[in-house]
């Protein structure tokens, strides 16, 4: 069954990307924040945190079926390598401002962001699992809806939306996983919306920064909401987030 794929994949996906980061590379020599900054700086203990993911995953997964099943039904879309292409571009673009102005909303109403959003700031350093860490709420206004309306105005087949979604997995996981690979990371070395982008918007000093998720930062730009970091090695191991204009 077609509707299977967007629905299981991604999260299989996030699973295994989170388990990479946490158990192969696991090494201070990579880190952003130090072991001791993880722990005296996140609310929240890594047992609620993975909880808290599975609730979310669980809604996820329920309302994918009901969309991919029911509301697509046996809609067919077919294209070649050009169309597919120009449809994951527009996916791209929609999730990228529909994400962008919800997320900043939850961050400039007092309201969400203390009932809503403030949740997944509780991990101030980042765990590459808790990137879904979310108030449920805050998981279906922002990534739910957003992919729904992305994959509606783009026209994706449920495979390429598939493919889509489980690219986004990896991206989301990356930008939580506090660890700087700017060698070998495509995505550290080649985006400026990465894991240092999205770990100084965690920090208190970056709360009302760096709003973009996934792979743009577009409206943070045009919007003046990026803040401008540099990440520096340090002699004793591991790097630092260094904002520009705090």
């Amino acid at each position: 069954m077609e509707e299977l794929l967007p629905t299981f994949l991604p999260v299989l996906v996030y699973w295994i990307t989170s388990g990479i980061y946490h158990i192969m590379v696991d090494s201070k020599e990579y880190r952003l924040f130090t072991e001791e900054e993880e722990e005296e700086q996140n609310i929240v203990p890594p047992k609620e945190v993975l909880r808290g993911v599975l609730a979310n995953q669980a809604m996820q997964m329920v309302l994918a079926i009901f969309y991919f099943s029911i509301l697509r039904g046996e809609r067919k879309t077919r294209g070649g390598f050009v169309q597919i292409t120009g449809q994951i571009a527009i996916a791209l673009l929609v999730i990228d401002a529909w994400e962008y102005f919800w997320h900043r909303l939850t961050h400039e109403n007092h309201f969400l962001f203390k009932h809503v959003h403030a949740m997944h700031h509780y991990q101030l350093v980042p765990y590459a699992y808790g990137a879904q860490y979310l108030n449920l709420v805050d998981a279906f206004m922002g990534q739910l809806l957003g992919s729904v309306v992305s994959v509606e105005l783009s026209g994706m087949s449920k495979t390429t939306s598939a493919v889509f979604f489980c690219v986004l997995a990896v991206k989301v996981v990356d930008d939580h996983c506090s660890r700087w690979f700017p060698g070998v990371n495509p995505f550290h070395r080649y985006f400026l919306n990465n894991v240092a982008f999205h770990g100084l918007h965690h920090q208190l000093h970056g709360l009302k920064f760096n709003y973009s998720i996934h792979f743009l930062a577009t409206w943070d730009v045009l919007l003046g909401t990026y803040l401008p970091f540099t990440v520096e090695k340090k002699k004793e191991g591991g790097y630092r987030i260094h904002a520009l204009n705090d």
